[in-house]
């Protein structure tokens, strides 16, 4: 069973942007192709976030935003790094980039 997640202000946000983004840009035919999109990525963390193996220790320039994140592979172009806290059962998510960002090579 997974723990709690919490998902912070900046990390809604951040989501609600790429949606608006996505859609404005014509990454899709359609509003509802974007929420189906979005709500991968937080069906993603849902079934992950307690799994070891995709679970990585965070880069010391990323700390600030978690001490550990996910990999998600969303389709052959697009990978996303979602940061978060954890603590006894409890992850707080915190914030998202993909490797498009400008900050991505920081990562790395």
């Amino acid at each position: 069973m997974v723990g709690k997640i919490t998902f912070t202000s900046r990390f809604i946000q951040q989501l609600d942007y790429l949606q608006q983004a996505l859609y404005q840009e014509k990454y899709f035919s359609s509003i509802e192709n974007v929420d189906v999109y979005i709500d991968k990525i937080y069906d993603y963390i849902e079934e992950n976030i307690e799994k070891p193996t995709v679970r990585k220790n965070n880069q010391a320039k990323f700390k600030k935003h978690g001490k550990k994140y996910l990999k998600y592979k969303a389709n052959q172009r697009t990978t996303w790094y979602i940061f978060f806290d954890d603590k006894d059962g409890k992850f707080l998510v915190n914030y998202i980039i993909n490797n498009h960002s400008h900050t991505f090579s920081e990562l790395l």
